[in-house]
């Protein structure tokens, strides 16, 4: 059984939001996504982009919104969605909301683990795509993102997204190698993150969720009460 890491100092925060470099992200869409995704992960990108189809909102908070890949691909329920976008990276920030300029986002600098300080918004979706596995700290830290967000969903609202796992799925035969890289460089921080602690996280907080499995990836979505959707 894995032993939970101690959380975080707030440098280890900074750092990890830091590795996604201006370089990094040029690169990003079509070498993280387009390859390592399927090849290595398992899970090809469309795999994520249906659930973007499935759940995004009118109002929609991205949190960790990388380039913005998927928000320009998917399936809008509108024309004119609200989107605001969240990292402490500001370079992916500034990357994101250029590459979605189309949709004017307001884009906020924040620690997702910390109040996220926006104001009265309410959305109707929250998407954290290929975020848990980027936050330093064990599943039951990095979990606190869900409650951070609570506040902002509209009766009814959606959280989904999707993460690496280190345990509990169906590694192809290059992704542990590949997890002690990416570890080791500061890329990811999941050492130890299986599909039972976030089945658990996610149980202790609502009732109303799926997860399942793709490769090495988790893929979960959560429906609060209230609402029509």
């Amino acid at each position: 059984m894995s032993t939970e890491p101690k959380p975080p100092a707030p440098e280890e925060i900074e750092e990890g939001a830091a590795v996604y470099t201006r370089a990094l992200l040029a690169w990003y869409d079509m070498v993280a996504l387009g390859l390592v995704c399927p090849l290595v992960w398992g899970c090809p990108r469309k795999v994520m982009k249906r659930l973007h189809d499935a759940h995004v909102g009118e109002r929609h908070l991205d949190l960790g919104p990388g380039t913005g890949f998927f928000l320009r691909k998917c399936r809008w329920p509108v024309a004119a969605p609200r989107v605001v976008l969240v990292d402490l990276n500001a370079q992916v920030l500034r990357k994101a909301s250029r590459k979605l300029r189309a949709f004017n986002p307001k884009a906020v600098r924040r620690d997702v683990l910390q109040p996220l300080d926006l104001g009265d918004e309410q959305f109707d979706s929250v998407g954290m795509n290929m975020l848990l596995h980027c936050i330093p700290g064990g599943m039951h830290y990095k979990a606190k993102v869900f409650d951070q967000v609570l506040p902002y969903l509209a009766p009814g609202g959606r959280i989904f997204g999707a993460t690496v796992l280190s345990e509990g799925v169906d590694h192809r035969k290059a992704a542990p190698k590949f997890l002690e890289q990416v570890n080791n460089d500061g890329i990811f921080h999941n050492r130890g993150d299986s599909l039972d602690q976030l089945d658990a996280e996610l149980s202790a907080r609502f009732d109303d969720y799926e997860l399942t499995s793709r490769g090495s990836m988790g893929i979960f979505s959560v429906r609060v009460p209230g609402g029509t959707r």
